[in-house]
């Protein structure tokens, strides 16, 4: 049995696939990169890659990648002659030992043969990692597995951040395993080509369902559903014996099955936690904009609490039906975080700002228990937030609750603009314009 750094180094030293230089290439548009995700998002909403790229860091390090790994038992021991040769034949051998149970080991021709070779026709999306396409894989491919529909991602040899990020998907997805994380079928290391298969998610991301499709808005108690399910993912991660931080956590990386159950997807960025008398991890601030807490953005101090922040963040937008961040509105309410924050504790407020297309349609107790847990998730100050099975707890509380906004008089189908400071005014319920309706306060 070896112990962990061993284990780490041997991972840590696996170098990126070599790509030849191009010249005059245009920089990568960061995006998300969650497997069902369906257009690219403008580079400034994403701060993934810092404006001045060391290329001598392409390669995973101590401070980027982690100090800590999951403890793979079945990982053998490598002397450093045989890191610095290694190849993706050697890579492919020692995951090979460590997930022979767990995740196939597929060639690029299978791939390219269930995806018709990346056909444009089966892409599903594209983001900072790459291109995503459709696949069917049945079960006269190789012994165990299911015949399913797949969602395979395929590395952009271009970029800098896919090898290390490749591999961290296939360490944390290769271990854990849980009803609301996606599950990683296999994965393809063929020279240059790094590729990850999933489980196909056929409704897509919680993105968008909230902001970009036409079709009918999302219901409450969906809406809670799919809140509840990703808290229970994040809270397995921190729960784990080594706690992992998924450091990640936003809508397009929140996929949803046929029932609209929530699943975590890409596991790119996710980190160990911190161990024994550490109180965070250090590392370089990578994530999105809008939802990333604050003393990581200052810091780059890691812990579980910053994915508390993320998740209130994501509990905002589905109250909201807005953006974390949108610069299409006016300049004090491009943030949503400190646009809602003044309407979050009152009832009688929270009605001014809860996403229109709901229509009323939601529980009138339980949108303000999600407000009050929302505004704890994003306080400025780590200890004051909860932690995920507390929120978890809570959200769980609030799945059957029928007090239903439209039905007590607690709504307003057509709420003025107030002349404060441009925000909405807080509508009247429907036959009680003086007084408020003791449900709404």
């Amino acid at each position: 049995m070896f112990d962990n750094k061993s284990i780490l180094t041997s991972i840590r030293h696996f170098p990126p696939p070599i790509t030849k230089p191009t010249r005059d290439a245009a920089p990568a548009m960061e995006a998300p990169r969650c497997p069902q995700l369906l257009q690219r998002r403008p580079p400034s909403s994403d701060f993934r890659k810092p404006p001045n790229l060391n290329l001598s860091r392409c390669r995973p390090t101590r401070s980027e990648f982690s100090k800590k790994v999951v403890e793979l038992p079945s990982f053998r021991r490598l002397s450093f002659s045989d890191l610095s040769s290694s190849s993706s034949v050697r890579l492919n051998e020692e995951l090979s030992h460590a997930f022979a149970a767990g995740l196939h080991a597929f060639q690029l021709s299978e791939l390219r043969a269930i995806t018709h070779d990346f056909s444009v026709s089966y892409l599903l999306g594209e983001g900072g990692f790459g291109t995503v396409h459709k696949g069917y894989i049945d079960d006269r491919m190789r012994p165990g597995l299911v015949a399913q529909a797949v969602a395979v991602k395929l590395l952009d040899i271009e970029g800098l951040q896919g090898h290390r990020e490749w591999l961290a998907e296939v360490i944390f997805l290769g271990q854990l395993t849980h009803p609301h994380l996606v599950k990683l079928i296999g994965y393809c290391c063929e020279d240059e080509q790094r590729l990850l298969v999933y489980e196909f998610m056929p409704r897509g991301s919680l993105e968008n369902h909230l902001f970009r499709r036409i079709s009918l808005s999302l219901p409450w108690g969906t809406r809670l559903k799919i809140a509840l399910g990703a808290a229970m993912g994040l809270a397995f991660l921190h729960g784990a014996e080594k706690p992992v931080i998924y450091r990640d956590f936003k809508t397009s990386n929140i996929l949803l099955d046929s029932d609209f159950t929530a699943k975590l997807s890409d596991f790119g960025l996710a980190k160990m936690g911190p161990e024994g008398e550490d109180t965070h991890v250090t590392t370089r601030v990578m994530g999105t904009q809008g939802y990333a807490a604050p003393e990581y953005v200052m810091t780059g101090h890691l812990t579980t609490k910053s994915d508390v922040y993320s998740f209130g963040v994501v509990l905002l937008e589905l109250l909201t039906g807005r953006r974390s961040v949108d610069k299409s509105r006016p300049k004090r309410e491009e943030k949503l975080v400190e646009w809602s924050k003044p309407y979050l504790s009152s009832g009688r407020k929270l009605r001014c700002i809860m996403d229109k297309k709901l229509a009323g349609q939601y529980s009138v107790k339980g949108a303000k228990e999600a407000a009050a847990l929302a505004l704890r998730c994003v306080s400025p100050h780590p200890k004051d937030r909860p932690q995920m099975s507390q929120v978890v707890e809570i959200l769980q509380a609030l799945q059957n609750l029928r007090d239903i906004a439209a039905s007590c008089g607690a709504w307003s189908s057509s709420p003025a603009v107030g002349r404060n400071h441009g925000m909405p005014a807080s509508p009247q319920p429907a036959g009680n314009r003086r007084r408020g309706t003791s449900a709404a306060k």
